[in-house]
């Protein structure tokens, strides 16, 4: 039995040095600084100042201030959580998921919801990229219009090419280059704004003419939000790649760049919500950088950052689908572990993701449904159940209070966001032609 017993754990080991996630644990804390970084301040940024129009200034202040200040608690959580076993580590999710709720349990709970949030921002990524280069080539030559397919498909094709390196730790370049990216579109969106002062006519009243309108559009806007803080949904992911031993936990070099990122969020989107919408109101595009038309060569730079970005961004969520893919076709459909299985399996989910991008092109929509539907579970109230389950606070302590309180907005936020985000997609979808 005990030599049975050494032969799985060997297989269990085998398979963790081949997997994307555990395979190298040499990661320091300027690396979780950076991936954060990547992971969280994605393309959500550049619709913050359109969510702020569906809003309105006092509850859009309060709903970005609030998020920021939710899910950095949630996110400490889930950094304590990582290591809550002495001497296991839960390198993933669902593994943390199945420990709080049982084997199976878990694993139904988690699994879906992780996928659903890593596929979907691929999806979202595939279109922001193929939008911006679109936006510069528009900007660039004018007058020859070509479909927002083929800029996917373009975007695309870094991708099929890009998803080949083997580990979290070998795309750090990618992820260091699209987190300096979105520091400096964040920048050029919010100073290209306040450069070009605030409209004449400027409105700040609600976007929508009646009443049913708003209030579709402001369920809409907290998805938008929540879509904006998503990094958790990989946050254990790039813990895995730190090391750890009992005297240095990951839990310090990983909260020391989890800190940083979080100061480089609200360097990003507190500017370019609130002086995005103070420019133009509620007139802006659900992309800020499509509201500023000129001066052409900083509107060119600046996607050509959204899309150095969002290359890098696609990576950091693509990776732990590679690793749940992986493992479940070595684990449940016994093939081998190799470069062809890698191969097939990372082409067919670009080519998925590159699929649905073309056929549902709606930024807006797509930004919303997702943040609600599946970020506001893995990011607002997930980590505050399992931290309940596993650490069991005091009945009516300071704890308790605030995780029952990111719950109850967490699902407040699941219920509403993807009823106003489905509106919005079917009034875009009215008048959309497929593949145009």
């Amino acid at each position: 039995m005990d030599i049975e017993a050494k032969g799985i754990d060997q297989k269990e080991k085998d398979l963790n040095d081949w997997l994307p996630i555990t395979s190298s644990r040499t990661a320091t804390w300027w690396y979780s600084a950076f991936h954060n970084v990547t992971a969280m301040v994605g393309a959500g940024v550049l619709g913050l100042p359109f969510a702020m129009s569906q809003l309105g200034w006092g509850p859009g202040v309060t709903v970005i201030v609030l998020s920021w200040i939710i899910t950095l608690y949630t996110l400490w959580q889930m950094v304590e959580m990582h290591e809550s076993v002495p001497g296991k580590r839960f390198d993933r999710y669902h593994e943390l998921g199945q420990h709080a709720f049982g084997e199976k349990l878990g694993l139904w709970i988690v699994v879906p919801q992780q996928l659903m949030v890593q596929a979907g921002t691929c999806i979202v990524y595939m279109i922001t990229g193929g939008k911006s280069l679109q936006k510069i080539h528009d900007t660039v030559s004018p007058g020859k219009p070509i479909k927002t397919t083929y800029f996917i498909m373009i975007f695309a094709a870094v991708h099929f090419v890009i998803s080949h390196l083997p580990s979290f730790n070998s795309i750090a370049g990618i992820s260091l280059a699209a987190a300096v990216m979105s520091l400096s579109y964040s920048t050029i969106a919010w100073g290209a704004s306040l450069h070009k002062g605030v409209q004449p006519e400027v409105q700040y009243g609600p976007r929508a003419s009646t009443t049913t309108g708003n209030v579709f559009n402001f369920f809409s806007a907290l998805g938008d939000v929540a879509f904006s803080f998503a990094g958790h949904n990989v946050v254990l992911e790039i813990q895995a790649t730190l090391p750890s031993t009992p005297d240095k936990p990951s839990k310090k070099p990983m909260w020391k760049g989890v800190m940083l990122a979080y100061v480089v969020v609200a360097l990003c989107y507190f500017p370019v919500a609130l002086i995005g919408y103070w420019v133009f109101g509620n007139s802006v595009q659900d992309n800020i950088l499509i509201s500023l038309e000129k001066p052409k060569w900083l509107i060119v730079i600046a996607n050509a950052f959204v899309v150095i970005h969002v290359i890098g961004s696609y990576q950091v969520y693509a990776m732990p689908v590679f690793d749940t893919i992986e493992a479940a076709l070595v684990k449940q459909m016994n093939f081998k572990p190799s470069y062809s299985l890698r191969f097939i399996s990372r082409n067919l989910f670009v080519a998925m993701t590159l699929f649905i991008g073309v056929t549902f092109p709606f930024f807006g929509g797509l930004l919303s449904f997702f943040g609600g539907f599946a970020f506001a579970p893995t990011t607002y109230f997930l980590p505050c159940i399992m931290w309940l389950v596993i650490y069991k606070p005091k009945k009516f302590s300071l704890s308790w209070f605030a995780n029952w309180f990111c719950i109850i907005a967490g699902v407040l936020l699941l219920i509403f966001a993807p009823i106003g985000a489905l509106r919005n997609i079917i009034l875009q979808a009215k008048d959309f032609k497929y593949y145009s």
